[in-house]
């Protein structure tokens, strides 16, 4: 069977194990502090005649004598283009809007407060061809491009904060380049922007033709209904970036990605997760699907033939709990949104059970590293 017919774990594992194994099984894959969250009908129908898959879950927390339920519910969306990469600009942005347009509206049917797209939500994830244009005409401003303002109609007539990762265009700064996520208040205002991190330089993603590792540093913006953070794609692999947004108190990581079968997707089920668990929070890691094909071939580092698409982009969008629990994932090969309602005090329970964050020794880590990154460090080394 072809990666791209593929549709999921879950439904592999559920159409040949017994019901009892299944049990025990998705107990040891996903933990137990997941549920099952029963969504309007309305919000069931419409996504049925829209196309796309709902899935809904939930994570509860301890009763506390002296704080109240912190429940919110964030929204994971996960879509194909829908137009060809040989399309006009706009008239790909356009069709995109409506697309998404269609999905927030049953994610506010299902009383989702924070919705998070994928990276670069507005385009083919095109930066791998190495061709400048079209592609860098999807690139728009942050604070006022037309992306921007469709968001924040979303966010006012819903009362939603709308996270929305975009190709940024920095007028202040010559016009360049950012991979950047925008941050929408449900009062429909720009709270921010968070800039990606990390850059990846491993076989078709070579994405630092388009823009460079980015200048917010670990940013995290205080909503109504939470504190959240944006990890954008490839910062997943890296332990510290999550931990970094940890520490300025981030309550949910939203990690909106485009990566593909080949390259990265035993790690997928793993990384979010692992962040979770480390940083005492929850993770909402996001990604495209489908095959995006391009007109002029390209080549990669790896030493592959030219060829004219980077292969599947896998979907399998999940949440991540503190306590080690996950949702099952979206579908591999369907758009799709995942609903999953919170209880924040989770957060503080988990940490105050294994106090990572009480144990960890990062007085010592912040003075070796300070070591590390001097060019006459020598590693820590005994030898007989």
């Amino acid at each position: 069977m072809a990666a791209s017919q593929f549709e999921s774990l879950e439904k592999t594992l559920e159409k040949y194990l017994p019901m009892d194994e299944l049990k025990e099984v998705k107990r040891i894959l996903f933990g137990e502090g997941t549920k099952m969250l029963d969504l309007p009908q309305c919000a069931q129908e419409a996504a049925r005649q829209r196309d796309f898959q709902l899935l809904g879950c939930q994570f509860g927390a301890a009763r506390e004598q002296l704080r109240p339920p912190r429940t919110i519910r964030v929204g994971l969306v996960q879509n194909a283009m829908v137009l060809p990469t040989s399309a006009p600009v706009m008239d790909q942005i356009d069709a995109l809007h409506r697309r998404i347009g269609d999905i927030v509206e049953v994610a506010a049917m299902c009383g989702v407060n924070i919705v998070c797209f994928q990276e670069a939500w507005t385009m083919p994830f095109a930066f791998c061809t190495r061709e400048k244009a079209p592609w860098t005409e999807f690139a728009e401003s942050a604070e006022e491009g037309h992306t921007t303002r469709f968001c924040q109609e979303l966010a006012e007539k819903y009362n939603m904060v709308i996270v929305s990762p975009i190709l940024e265009r920095d007028e202040s700064h010559g016009a360049t380049l950012w991979n950047t996520a925008v941050v929408v208040s449900n009062s429909g205002r720009v709270v921010g922007k968070s800039r990606k991190n990390h850059i990846p330089r491993v076989g078709d993603f070579n994405e630092s033709t388009y823009y460079m590792e980015g200048d917010t540093g670990h940013r995290v913006f205080q909503t109504q209904f939470g504190r959240i953070a944006v990890n954008i794609c490839y910062g997943r692999h890296h332990p510290l970036n999550w931990l970094m947004y940890s520490v300025n108190g981030a309550e949910i990581i939203f990690n909106p990605s485009a990566t593909i079968g080949g390259l990265s997707e035993p790690m997928w089920p793993v990384e979010a997760r692992n962040a979770a668990i480390a940083n005492h929070c929850f993770t909402c890691a996001i990604n495209r699907i489908g095959t995006e094909h391009f007109e002029s071939e390209f080549t990669s580092g790896d030493g592959k033939k030219a060829h004219h698409d980077f292969g599947h982009f896998y979907g399998s969008s999940y949440v991540a709990a503190p306590d080690g629990s996950r949702s099952p994932g979206l579908s591999r090969t369907r758009d799709g949104l995942l609903v999953a309602e919170l209880d924040l005090n989770l957060n503080r329970q988990i940490s105050d059970k294994w106090g990572f964050k009480m144990t960890g020794r990062y007085d010592m880590y912040a003075k070796e590293l300070a070591e590390a990154v001097k060019e006459n460090f020598r590693p820590n080394i005994v030898k007989e």
